[in-house]
């Protein structure tokens, strides 16, 4: 099937209230807007160089989210490019975002990046140390916490992130129960092509689909 094709029928199976974004790291532009095209109303960028060419090729078409490890160094240019950070998950990092925003007069949305797995070569904040992040995080006036994301497990078995999803969701609803001032707790970014039907049952409503859309990346 093309591109459009797939984002397409991922579409029409998902439930009223899930969003989809296309994970487009090392996707041409063309390939970008063939999925916005299908439907595709969020794109997703591992990487800041590679999504400013990208949307300057493609613009405004579609919201922009960063949903790889976010450099300092990158920050500035990220706050410029991106609607939304998906991968904060430290204090310092947010207190960058907040900085930039502050410069370029807007708020950026974020999500708290959860390590559910407690894998040490992950970036992310352990379920345990989420709520101190978020409530430092909520009291910086340029940033929105609009809820949590997590990766899970990249390989084996979609059942072996069913822990981590359920996991997050679980933190997801606590600090949601919390009420904390200026942290929505709107979504829950969980799930990727191998996993998301695994993420949607255990309560994602932003699931992340790079292969499933684009199909693989070529080898180099």
């Amino acid at each position: 099937m093309t591109i459009k094709q797939n984002v397409r029928k991922i579409l029409s199976e998902l439930p009223a209230g899930v969003r989809l974004v296309a994970a487009a790291k090392t996707r041409e532009p063309r390939e970008i807007l063939e999925a916005i095209e299908g439907g595709a109303g969020i794109i997703g960028e591992n990487y800041v160089q590679e999504a400013e060419k990208s949307r300057e090729a493609v613009g405004g078409r579609a919201a922009w989210h960063f949903i790889g490890h976010l450099q300092r160094n990158k920050v500035k240019k990220a706050v410029e490019i991106f609607d939304m950070i998906e991968t904060v998950d430290s204090a310092e990092i947010a207190r960058e975002i907040d900085k930039r925003c502050a410069t370029a007069g807007r708020t950026m949305p974020v999500l708290v990046e959860i390590n559910s797995g407690r894998e040490p070569q992950k970036s992310g904040v352990a379920p345990e140390d989420a709520e101190p992040l978020i409530r430092e995080i909520a009291a910086l006036p340029h940033i929105r916490v609009m809820g949590l994301m997590t990766m899970g497990p990249l390989t084996g078995h979609p059942e072996e992130s069913r822990p981590c999803f359920a996991e997050t969701k679980r933190l997801f609803d606590r600090i949601k129960g919390l009420k904390l001032p200026n942290v929505a707790m709107q979504y829950l970014s969980m799930g990727m092509t191998h996993s998301y039907r695994v993420a949607l049952e255990e309560g994602a409503n932003l699931i992340r689909i790079g292969t499933g859309i684009f199909g693989e990346r070529p080898r180099k």
